[in-house]
């Protein structure tokens, strides 16, 4: 008899509830902080009392969940199969295990974080993902535990700072780009006819570095952010998308209305006053924009964003102060 192939790990954590939705760089980061475990019939995957340090998806096999009565027997709570994940509310608590994981038969399971690290020291180095890995657990089990709805509304403070860790950018305060990803595949699952995804970068931001220092990097940053939202006059269309690179998402925007948006775009940016991040100086940015709309340029959210995100640094090698859509056409 052939011998049964083993999931992949990232395979496992698209499968998962919590991990469905995950972008491909992120179920990397995962897999990366993740290990496979074996246990034989009978075996103890962890006790009550013991640290919720990690939480398990289960590969093959069968996991039954017991708690001890308080003055009574041990009882089976729950009994878990293939694709099911547990103990994630501990580690979204921080709390001991309040019930015993014990295996049934053989049993092959996922654990994330592995035994070598700890979901700490994850949160240290990936503080979005980890925000939102969170935020995964809680919405899961509020569907589970309907009756805890009162304590996870959803404009409820521990909500709202979960969603402030997730989807905005700390530095500028506009929403990112975990936001303008999720957001793009909200609408072409609800059926969105079309939208276009402009994306705009300077240039000549190195200059800027170069002459003032990274902290007038930074503030410049902010200074563009902030004052294109304002321009835009839509905090939710407005997005940081990665380093100097700026995004705004509109929906039912034809070709020449998208071209010149960005035409609008670039010569806005041209025209900030950037002297309070460069100790008084006038120093004027130039900027390229990429363009794409879909479905025309694609149908992908992250490919989408890939090559919208490509163009303007594509346009700054072409000599800069380019408007470029997906499909190579160049606007001066």
């Amino acid at each position: 008899m052939a011998k049964k192939k083993l999931q992949t790990k990232p395979l496992l954590l698209k499968q998962s509830n919590i991990f469905s939705t995950f972008l491909s760089h992120e179920i990397t980061v995962l897999s990366k902080n993740s290990e496979f475990q074996t246990f034989v019939e009978g075996e103890t995957i962890f006790s009550a009392g013991d640290p919720g340090s990690s939480l398990y998806i289960i590969e093959s096999g069968e996991i039954v969940i017991q708690k001890q009565e308080e003055y009574g027997p041990v009882i089976d709570i729950a009994r878990l199969i293939k694709g099911n994940c547990f103990g994630e509310l501990s580690l979204f608590t921080e709390s001991s295990r309040d019930a015993s994981a014990i295996a049934t038969r053989e049993t092959r399971i996922l654990q994330f974080p592995k035994s070598s690290t700890s979901f700490a020291a994850i949160l240290s180095e990936h503080p979005a993902l980890s925000a939102r890995i969170l935020h995964k657990i809680l919405v899961n089990f509020a569907g589970r535990i309907r009756s805890a709805n009162a304590l996870i509304k959803e404009n409820s403070p521990l909500m709202q700072e979960l969603k402030k860790q997730v989807y905005r950018d700390k530095l500028t305060g506009l929403y990112n780009q975990t936001y303008l990803q999720e957001n793009i595949r909200r609408l072409i699952k609800t059926g969105c006819p079309g939208f276009t995804i402009l994306i705009t970068k300077p240039d000549n931001f190195k200059d800027l570095n170069d002459k003032y220092g990274h902290e007038a990097g930074d503030q410049a940053i902010k200074i563009m952010a902030r004052r294109l939202r304002d321009y835009i006059g839509d905090d939710e269309r407005t997005i940081r998308y990665k380093g100097n690179a700026m995004a705004v998402l509109v929906k039912g925007a034809d070709r020449d209305d998208a071209y010149k948006l960005g035409v609008s775009i670039r010569e806005f940016i041209k025209k900030l006053d950037l002297s309070d991040a460069c100790g008084g100086d006038n120093f004027s940015l130039s900027a390229s924009v990429g363009i794409s709309l879909y479905p025309h340029h694609g149908t992908d959210p992250e490919k989408l964003l890939f090559q919208t995100h490509e163009l303007p640094l594509r346009g700054r090698k072409l000599g800069g102060n380019l408007i470029l859509f997906s499909d190579d056409r160049a606007c001066i």
